[in-house]
């Protein structure tokens, strides 16, 4: 038996390494078996009232590298915590978790575990009358789900008002010769304008989800906007380019706003090259 052999019984070696240790990968046995553990055991617990599959499995697009995430609704809401903790003792003692965070959504708890083979497991927890489908990715499993109002969705106008906040940063940056920051805001600024074109084209905007998705006439362009290299002159080039693709998608969704903010919008990509004024003398 060889010296990474209990570690990658449920789990596919992609190499090992120094000889010492084995890197892994989770397979999709590994995942599935979890996932019914898990449903198995909140079935079995009297303090659940309810559990869902959500996430990309839930409305059948699961791959090789999807995650597992579970909902569960927890008869009181203060048994919510107690809960929470049994279910992350299991996690630790069975499937040997490395660490865990949490994300917060009104009265529900997102529980997000990171197995050793890189599996990802969500778990969320919220009381009764709060555990319902909350996006068309909700599929119950079993018990009872009440009705929820939906997550509410990024409009077109808020993703333009971050852009443009964003990109007087990247100005400001730059003419201060703060570099690192400036690319983090050009970044910022690439990405709002980016779920931009997703919500006007009926993707999804969150987190990159629909990006790969949008036209190549739509994503091409935006290939000139990854910085190169780490000086004023490059990051004012893709500067440049967020802009333009920034301008064209505002004329998609109306073109008085566009009116209003283009001339602006282009002037901060002059301005951003003039030296910063001198001190005034005491």
């Amino acid at each position: 038996m060889n010296a990474c052999s209990t570690r990658c019984k449920r789990s596919v070696a992609l190499t090992r390494g120094d000889g010492r240790k084995c890197i892994t990968v989770f397979t999709t046995e590994e995942r599935d078996g979890l996932r019914a553990d898990l449903l198995q055991a909140a079935q079995a617990d009297p303090r659940i009232t309810g559990a869902a599959i959500t996430g990309s499995t839930s409305i059948g697009n699961e791959d090789r590298w999807s995650d597992v995430d579970l909902a569960f609704g927890v008869r009181q809401e203060s048994e919510v915590q107690a809960t929470l903790a049994d279910f992350s003792e299991r996690m630790y003692r069975t499937y040997h978790v490395l660490h865990h965070v949490d994300v917060l959504s009104g009265r529900w708890i997102y529980r997000v575990f990171l197995l050793p083979s890189t599996l990802q497991v969500d778990l969320a927890f919220a009381p009764a009358p709060y555990f319902g489908a909350r996006a068309p990715t909700f599929r119950l499993v079993f018990g009872t789900a009440a009705e929820q109002p939906p997550i509410s969705t990024t409009s077109a106008e808020e993703l333009i008002g971050y852009a443009w906040l964003y990109a007087l940063h990247v100005r400001s940056s730059i003419a201060r010769g703060k570099l690192w920051q400036a690319e983090y805001m050009l970044g910022e600024m690439r990405n709002q304008v980016l779920a931009l074109a997703c919500v006007q084209r009926d993707l999804p905007a969150r987190e990159g989800r629909g990006i790969d998705s949008l036209p190549k006439e739509v994503t091409t362009p935006f290939q000139d906007a990854l910085v190169r290299s780490l000086d004023a002159d490059e990051l004012l080039r893709a500067f440049r380019v967020v802009t333009n693709g920034f301008v064209r998608e505002m004329r998609g969704f109306d073109q008085a706003f566009n009116i209003r903010l283009e001339p602006t919008l282009h002037s901060l990509t002059e301005v951003a090259t003039l030296p910063n004024p001198s001190p005034k003398p005491d």
